[in-house]
Formats: C-alpha cells, structure tokens, sequence
C-alpha cells in the first residue's frame, strides 16, 4: 500500500450529467478527455505551461456566472460541468470567427493549408463565413534569419513559442510586445531574428498552431540546380529522415522508409543519392579518437559532443567559457559535404565548383550550419541547400509521386555504407551510444560481447549514466531539450559533477523531434513522448537489423582513411573534418 502522504485525494465531479472520478489537480479539460470529450482549444499545449488565452476551451461551471478555461480550472469536489450548449458553442464560434477575420486570406497558399489547428477549428465550428469588418493587424514578413520566418500577421497570440523558447529550450528568445491591438510576438526590443539570441532549433515552428514561424525555403533553389545542365546535383540524407519522412504519406510513427526514400529522390532527378550515416561512421571515428586522446591527456574534459548545431549556437552564446570542451569534429553533414566537393569531385574527376550538394536534415538550424564561414573550401560553400523533412515531403508530392508505391532503393557508393551505429545518430543517446561501441573496443582492444548501451538510450530529457570499460569508469550524461543542457553545464561550472562525456541534442527527442520534422498525424502533438519514442524506435530497429553495427567497422570509410584521408585524427582529417567554436555576440552569420 501507498504511504498516504503521497497518496492524492480523489475528486468525483459531474461533467456533461456524467459521474467522474478523478485525481485532485486534474484540469477540467484532462477530466473531460477521461470519459471521452474532446473541449476544443488553441493555445494549449500538454508540455507546455498554461496559458489560457485563446479561451477557445471555455465551459460552464455551476455557480459561476461566466464562462471559465477548462484548460486551467482544476476539479473541485462536487463540481458541475457543461462542456456544450448553444451559448458556449456560440461563444467558442465567436472567437475563433474574431481570430478568422483578423488572419490573412490565404489558406490556399498558406504553408500550413490542412495542417493549420486554425483552419481545423474554423472548419469544426461551421464557420463559413467572415462576418467581421475592420481594420486587420498589419505586420511586415521578418526573413532576416537564414533558419526561421516569421510571419507576425498569422499570429494568434497562442504564446506556445515564446513558451517553447523559454520552457524547453531555455532560450527565452521571444515575448509578446506591446499592447492591445498592437500586440506582436518578436525578440527583445522588436529586433530581426538574425539580429536576437535564436539559436535556429525551430522548435517555435513546430509548436506553432498557424504559420506565424516557418523554415526558410530552400525548395526553389534545389530544384533549379536539379534542372541546371552544367550541375552534377547529389543528395544526402540524415538518419532522423528515414524514421519520419513516411508520416506524410500515411505510415504510422516508428515506419522505417529508407528504400522509398532513396527511390523518391533518384525519381526528383538527384544524380546521386548518398547517406549522411557513411559521415556518421566517420564522425565516430573521429570523435572516439579525440575522447581517448583527452582522456589519455587530461583534458579537457568533460568531452562535449557537437553534432546538433543548435546545441552549438546556443553554447557559443550562452556558455562560451566550456568552448574548450566541445568536440573539434564537425557535424556529419558538414563532413560528408566536404568530403563530396574533395574526395568525390576528384575520384569522379569533376570539378568541385560544378557539384551541387544538397543536405535532406531533421533541423532548420542546418540551414544556418550551412552558411557557416569555418565550413568552407577556399571559400566556397560545402553544402549548397539544405531541405527539411517537411520540404521534401511536399517535393515528392508536387512531383506526383505515389510514396507508397514506390520499390526500395539502395544508396551509391563510395559514400553510401552504413552501420547500425550511424543510424542512431538521429535520436538522442544515439551519437553517445555509437561512439562507446567504437571507444569501448579501442580501449579494451578487444571486441564487445554486446554493443548496446541501454545506459545512455533516452527520449526523456536529461540522463545521468556510469560505465565501466575495463578498468576505466566513465561519468556519461546526455540531455536533449536546451533547458537541461543548461543544468548540465550549470553542474560542470559550479564543480558539483564532474562527467567525462556528455552528449547533447538541442531538439526534444533529439534529432527525430526536430524543427524540421513532419507536423504529427492525428493523435500525437508535437514534443509528444510516444511520437519520439515511436520514431526512435524505427531507428533502433534499423540498427538491430544491420550486419554491421560498429563504427569502426564500415569497410567504406575505413577504404577512405587508406585512399585518402589517413588516419583518424590525422593531418588531413584534421583539415578536413573538424573546427573549432568561438564565442558569438550576435545569432547571425556575419
């Protein structure tokens, strides 16, 4: 039995004329899901703090004369509840008609159209009509950010981002300005994006019930260069993708699409299709050899990874004096570029300057990566364009491609191969996990009985983990979500714990909850565990198929250290494969 102090006092309530019992700090909202009403709403959010704004969900409670907020009224013994009648259905109508006439009319070109919650709403409500005339918010389109757009006119005020931006991600980049009618959500001071302490994880796009945020668009560009004669266009795809791309074509969350969507992008016209996973080997590699190095050499540790590039922009800002920390190794994408504009261009005698690269990533803040002045070759950009998942969904939708229809595929070769430590990349824990399997052995110099680290496997957003390989003990973390990379760093500042590798991801979930993923199908919400965790598990599942599932074991890139680059941690691939972080003032990339 339950020690009493921390048993919670039971609450029986009347909701709709139906007897409930439910648990004392329940919302109203959560009661009447229980016995199966659905309260519309808007600005609520099941990860994110209360706002009751919208008042979209509003209810009657006997003995109260107004309308409450379901979604932040908590039961009371006793308690009656309507959820429906003429008059709240009518009020509710109201006020999604007041946000509908003050929204721009566009729906039909809007980035959002049929995954708007807006256009949803309307829709259920029976609103057909604009019965409301007057003057309507006007703001100017704010695409100063390589990453993110924002578009203050189809703002409803909700507050999800300016919540996600503190709440989750710490960051707290954004807030509403202003008063009344002249209510904005911006940066500080009313500042471009590019100009604020964003650090591009478009988490604010995800959440967004509109398209107030969106990705900066880079289709346009891709398919130009597709249909340039005089360009040799090659595409590589992050691992996040495969565990994702098929929820816009009906698959249910946690499908793997690998073989479809290799298919899909040869039918777009890419003249080659490669893995972001071979670059994933590679880092691993890498990495693996940089942490025994520093632990050979006393630091500096701990040794901090550094593939998610707005974990990156976020410490280069907020933590810059851990800098030293950082992995040296540059993000997968940015490695398999180079090695495509070096090692490729001269195995296949083109010239770098006529090969088009185009990354297929989980994350907006790629789109910044990109743009970066370190990843450069004598100046010229490594990667040219980076698509989201959602953008190259609706490629292959306006291409008329039946997704579902379509045979597997295989990637080309030379940099095509892939291990099941790769793959994992895409979750969080992933890229922890994958290096141990490398470093483990290298240390032990022996093979693992067993390459699973369950230790480090983590969708829920900070874990704490100590290993023993040999007679060496590690003091591991892993965090994903900004908000608990902050508590880590916080720990390793004040001196409270001393870890020897962390691993973090900006995005919840890591890279498979991106800001760029696919908007979630019915039944699951952005930052949703059960969506994480069903996508992780596609990968996982990748990973336990694979015959080969230890870095240091892909036979490609152990081909490309003998042809090429020599070494881990060698010369050239010092050259090549790694960088170093400064300290950033300002987001942008000037």
């Amino acid at each position: 039995m339950l020690d009493t102090n921390t048993e919670k006092k039971q609450i029986t309530l009347i909701i709709d004329g139906e007897k409930i019992t439910v648990t004392e700090g329940t919302t109203v909202m959560d009661a009447a899901e229980k016995i199966g009403i659905h309260i519309p709403r808007l600005c609520y959010h099941p990860r994110l703090s209360l706002e009751g704004s919208c008042r979209v969900c509003i209810v009657k409670v006997k003995g109260i004369d107004s309308f409450v907020t379901s979604c932040c009224t908590t039961v009371s013994e006793g308690m009656e509840v309507q959820t429906n009648s003429p008059e709240i259905r009518q009020a509710r109508r109201d006020i999604v008609e007041l946000l509908v006439d003050n929204h721009p009319r566009e729906c039909q070109t809007c980035e959002r159209d049929a995954h708007c919650e807006l256009q949803n709403l309307a829709y259920s409500m029976g609103v057909r009509e604009r019965l409301f005339e007057g003057k309507r918010k006007r703001h100017p389109l704010e695409d100063s950010s390589v990453s993110v757009v924002r578009d203050a006119e189809k703002c409803i005020l909700c507050g999800r981002c300016f919540r996600v931006c503190h709440e989750i991600q710490g960051v707290s980049n954004l807030s509403q300005q202003n008063r009344g009618f002249s209510t904005v959500v911006t940066p500080a001071f009313g500042a471009n994006m590019d100009d604020s302490v964003c650090v591009q994880c478009g988490q604010c796009i995800n959440v967004c019930p509109t398209a107030a945020f969106q990705e900066k668009k880079h289709s346009d560009r891709v398919w130009a260069a597709i249909n340039d004669p005089n360009k040799f266009v090659i595409v590589q795809t992050a691992p996040a993708i495969r565990a994702a791309i098929g929820e816009g074509f009906g698959y249910e969350p946690g499908t793997p699409c690998t073989g479809k969507m290799v298919t899909a992008l040869r039918r777009l016209g890419f003249d080659a299709v490669f893995d972001t996973d071979f670059a994933a080997d590679l880092t691993i590699l890498e990495e693996a050899h940089e942490l025994i190095q520093r632990i050979k050499n006393n630091g500096p540790l701990p040794h901090i990874t550094s593939c998610s590039p707005g974990w990156i922009n976020f410490i280069e800002g907020f933590y810059p004096e851990l800098l030293p920390n950082v992995s040296t190794c540059r993000s997968p994408m940015t490695m398999m570029s180079t090695l495509i504009k070096t090692y490729y261009a001269k195995k296949t005698n083109r010239k770098p300057e006529d090969i088009y690269v185009v990354a297929i990533m989980p994350c907006v803040a790629k789109k910044f990566e990109m743009e970066r002045p370190e990843f450069t070759i004598d100046g010229m950009k490594v990667t040219d364009a980076v698509l989201t998942t959602r953008e190259l969904n609706w490629m292959i939708k306006s291409y008329g491609i039946d997704f579902r229809q379509l045979p597997e595929g295989e990637f080309d070769s030379p940099l095509g191969e892939s291990t099941g430590a790769s793959v994992i990349f895409g979750t969080t824990g992933g890229v922890m996990e994958a290096a141990l399997r490398t470093a483990a052995e290298w240390i032990m110099g022996k093979p693992l009985e067993k390459v699973e680290f369950e230790g480090v496997r983590a969708v829920e957003g900070l874990r704490e983990e100590t290993l023993k390989i040999g007679d060496l003990t590690l003091n591991l973390a892993v965090a994903n979500g900004l908000v608990n990379a902050k508590i880590l760093l916080d720990r390793v500042k004040s001196g409270e714990k001393e870890y020897h590798v962390i691993e973090v991801m900006a995005c919840p979930g890591g890279c498979i909850g991106g800001g760029g993923q696919p908007y979630p199908p019915r039944g699951y919400t952005i930052l949703d565990p059960a969506l994480a965790a069903k996508r992780a598990g596609a990968l996982y599942s990748i990973d336990s198929e694979k015959k080969v599932r230890r870095s240091h074991e892909n036979q490609g890139v152990l081909q490309l250290y003998k042809e090429f680059l020599g070494e881990p941690g060698g010369e050239m691939s010092h050259k090549l494969l790694h960088t170093h972080y400064k300290p950033r003032l300002r987001k942008g990339i000037k």
